[in-house]
C-alpha cells in the first residue's frame, strides 16, 4: 500500500507504527510541520510544510481555535496537492487530526481510506473542564466555546473511515455513532527496553549519587501544572518529608503549560506552588527536593528504574505514556483515583489510588509505601506484568495497530 501519515509533530504517537509499516514493504510518507534535516527516517519519506498565514488578531475567542486548525488544514492541503502532482496517491491516510491538518485531504484523495487518532473529545463537564474547584469555570458561556472547539472532531467524523484510540476511557469521550468506529490499541511501551534495573545509579547535577538502596520519590510531568496534579503533589511534600527524613524527591517537568491556562502574571505554576509550601518545609528538608527540568529519554528511564515510589496524578484527561513506562519499569505507584487511571491502576493490585485533591492522603500513602518493601515489591511486579500483558509494544500494541491500518484498506 501507499500510506500517508499526518502529524504536525511527526512521529509523535506514530514513532513505532510508521517505521514498522515501511519495514513490511509499504510505501510510507509522512507530512509534518516540523523542520527536518533529512528526507528519510527509518524508511519513512518526510514531507515538511508550513502555514502561509497566522491567526487573525482579536478574532472572536470562541472561533480562534478553529481558525488555527483551518490554517493548518489549508497548509497541509496545499502541500498534499503537490504530492499528488508528483504522482503519490495514498491508499490509506493515518492522521492525528487534533490540529486540523487532515480536514481537507479527502478533497484531494476521495478514494483514500482515512483513519484518525482519537485522543480526546472535549466536554463542558464530566471530564477535565470544571474538574478542579480551585480553578473554577467563571464564564457561563464555556459550553458554547467547548461546542465550537469540537468542530474539528465533528467535521472529521464525516470523512473518517475509522478511529484509533490509546485507551478505552479516551475512546469513551467520543460520541455515538462515531465511537463504534474506534478501535482501542495503545501506542505501545517497549517493555524490554523499559524494565527494572536493580543496579541503576544516577548522579544529580549537584553531585548527589543515588542508587536503589536510597529512598527516592519520583514525580513526572511534561510541564509542572495543575492538570497533572502538581499542586496536590507539592502540598503533600511538607508532611511526607517530615515522615521520611531520608527520602529524596525527584521532580521532572518544565516551567511552561501543556494543558489548561497559564497562571496570571509572569509567574509559573512550578514557582507558585513551590513558594506556597516552602514556608512549611525546613531548609534541610527542602534540600532533598530536586527539580530536574525536562530530561532526555536516556536519562528518564533510569530515573524510573531508580524510583522507590512513583507518583502520577491527572485530571480526567489523556493518559501519559510516563505512567505506563513507570509500570513497565516495575515502579510501586501511587496514582490519582481519576477515570483515566482506573484502566491501568487497580487499587492494591497494580498500584494505589488516592483522591486527586487529598494531599494528606497522598502523603500518607506514599509514606506508608516507602516503609513497606513487601507491598512495594508486589505492586511493582504486578504493574510490570500488567504493562507487559496489555501495553507491550511488540506482542500487543504494534500488531494491533498494523492490523488496524491494513484493515482500513479493505473497508
Amino acid at each position: 500500500m501507499n500510506i500517508l501519515f499526518i502529524h504536525q509533530n511527526f512521529p509523535g504517537q506514530f514513532k513505532f507504527l510508521a517505521p514498522a509499516l515501511a519495514a513490511r514493504g509499504h510505501r510510507v510518507v509522512a507530512m509534518t510541520m516540523q523542520k527536518i534535516e533529512q528526507q528519510n527516517w527509518h524508511g519513512v519519506t518526510l514531507v515538511p510544510y508550513t502555514a502561509s498565514r497566522g491567526s487573525t488578531p482579536n478574532i472572536h475567542p470562541w472561533v480562534g481555535d478553529f481558525e488555527t486548525k483551518t490554517i493548518r488544514g489549508e497548509a497541509c492541503f496545499r502541500a498534499a496537492l503537490k504530492l499528488k502532482q508528483q504522482g503519490f496517491d495514498p491508499d490509506v491516510i493515518v492522521a492525528h487530526h487534533g490540529w486540523g491538518e487532515s480536514l481537507f485531504l479527502k478533497e484531494i484523495w476521495p478514494a483514500a481510506k482515512l483513519g484518525i487518532y482519537c485522543e480526546f473529545f472535549y466536554h463542558a463537564d464530566g471530564t477535565d473542564v470544571g474538574f478542579d474547584p480551585e480553578f473554577p469555570v467563571t464564564d457561563v458561556a464555556e459550553p458554547c466555546r467547548m461546542r465550537l472547539k469540537n468542530l474539528n472532531n465533528l467535521l472529521h467524523f464525516d470523512i473518517a473511515d475509522a478511529g484509533l484510540s490509546p485507551t478505552h476511557w479516551q475512546a469513551s469521550t467520543f460520541p455515538l455513532p462515531f465511537r463504534d468506529r474506534i478501535t482501542v490499541v495503545h501506542d505501545g511501551i517497549d517493555t524490554e527496553a523499559v524494565r527494572p534495573d536493580p543496579d541503576v545509579t544516577i548522579t544529580l547535577g549537584n553531585g548527589l549519587a543515588l542508587s536503589r538502596n536510597d529512598e527516592v520519590v519520583t514525580f513526572v510531568n511534561r510541564n509542572l501544572e495543575p492538570y497533572r496534579g502538581y499542586h496536590t503533589f507539592m502540598r503533600a511534600l511538607p508532611s511526607l518529608l517530615r515522615q521520611r527524613p531520608n527520602a529524596q524527591v525527584l521532580i521532572v517537568g518544565g516551567d511552561s503549560v501543556s494543558y489548561g491556562a497559564k497562571p496570571a502574571g509572569d509567574s509559573t505554576w512550578k514557582t507558585i506552588f513551590a513558594n506556597e509550601v516552602r514556608p512549611q518545609i525546613s531548609d534541610a528538608d527542602w534540600a532533598r527536593v530536586h527539580f530536574l527540568g525536562n530530561l532526555p529519554y536516556q536519562q528518564f528511564i533510569p530515573l524510573l528504574q531508580l524510583s522507590t515510589v512513583h507518583v502520577y496524578l491527572t485530571y480526567p484527561f489523556v493518559l501519559s505514556w510516563s505512567l505506563l513506562e513507570a509500570m513497565s519499569a516495575g515502579c510501586a505507584i501511587v496514582a490519582s483515583d481519576t477515570a483515566p487511571l482506573r484502566e491501568a491502576i487497580r487499587h492494591n493490585e497494580t498500584g494505589l489510588l488516592v483522591d486527586f485533591f487529598d494531599a494528606n492522603a497522598l502523603a500518607e500513602h506514599v509514606g506508608a509505601l516507602l516503609a513497606d518493601s513487601q507491598t512495594r515489591k508486589k505492586l511493582g511486579e504486578n504493574a510490570r506484568a500488567f504493562a507487559r500483558a496489555h501495553y507491550d509494544l511488540k506482542t500487543q500494541c504494534l500488531p494491533g495497530q498494523i492490523a488496524w491500518v491494513e484493515q482500513l484498506h479493505s473497508r
